[in-house]
């Protein structure tokens, strides 16, 4: 393995994380995100039907595709497996994906899912992402482009833009398209554990009437270095199968039991891949 001195930043980042697990505070984020601003009402085509929007979605894929076909090339992006993708294919209706979020790049790796399932190569289903306002709003070139326009859903602190979102996200998951929503709240960086998880995705679920799809990626270390001194990781995809609501349960009940459900099924993923009980850390 290559010897390269570890970055400062990633050093600094593995302490915060430890410091907000010990603390139990796990929707914190640990990243020092640029200075971003709040969206406006009517700036965001949500549901790309603008021709210009068209357009550029079409591009941004484009790109992405070389983009990620050349990190694989590279091995900056290694896929050990993708297990369960019977489990995408049984889907009929749209669905929530839920994922853990730990690299910025986690969301190409659902988009492999994706793009390996008959809901994309024969049923055409669309695949959309929820992202933070700030990452739509404050990246600057070929990545905010990608942020912009790769079906992707930034969630405001703005009012009037909340309502378009969730409307939008409603009528993705009625025509049957699928959604991603990282759950845990926050994003840190190659943490290998499930973190509690917010109510969000599995409210729109449970009110669309639509399952959800829980993945969880796991990781192991390769032998090759990446720029920051870490080693890079290996993911293994794992795709459970889909958790739906009861329609004999009121809305409250059936938001609680499938996010305990899909908080068991990622801690039952994370146990059987790394042979280890799910503990966190005490202060």
């Amino acid at each position: 393995m290559e010897n390269k001195p570890k970055s400062q930043d990633r050093l600094e980042v593995l302490e915060l994380i430890d410091k907000y697990e010990r603390e139990k505070k796990f929707d914190v984020d640990v990243e020092k995100d640029p200075e971003s601003r709040v969206l406006k009402p009517k700036e965001v085509d949500f549901l790309r039907k603008k021709i210009s929007s068209k357009i550029k979605t079409w591009y941004a894929f484009k790109k992405a595709k070389t983009f990620l076909e050349k990190m694989i090339e590279a091995q900056m992006l290694v896929i050990d497996d993708i297990k369960g993708i019977e489990n995408i294919d049984s889907l009929n209706t749209g669905a929530v994906m839920t994922l853990n979020h730990f690299n910025a790049f986690d969301s190409f790796a659902a988009e492999l899912i994706y793009r390996n399932s008959i809901q994309f190569k024969e049923k055409k289903r669309n695949f959309y992402r929820v992202i933070k306002e700030g990452n739509y709003t404050s990246y600057p070139g070929f990545y905010g482009f990608l942020m912009r326009n790769c079906r992707t859903l930034p969630l405001s602190s703005n009012p009037e833009v909340l309502k378009e979102f969730v409307k939008s996200i409603n009528q993705l998951l009625k025509q049957g398209d699928i959604v991603l929503i990282y759950p845990e709240q926050s994003m840190w960086w190659n943490y290998k554990k499930p973190k509690p998880l917010k109510k969000g995705a599995f409210s729109f679920a449970v009110k669309n009437n639509v399952p959800i799809l829980p993945c969880f990626i796991t990781m192991r270390d390769t032998d090759k270095v990446g720029d920051d001194g870490f080693p890079i990781q290996a993911y293994t995809l794992n795709i459970a199968k889909p958790i739906y609501p009861d329609l004999n349960l009121s809305t409250n009940e059936n938001i609680k039991i499938m996010m305990d459900k899909n908080y068991q099924v990622w801690k039952d993923i994370y146990e059987q891949y790394y042979k280890i009980p799910l503990v966190y850390k005490e202060a």
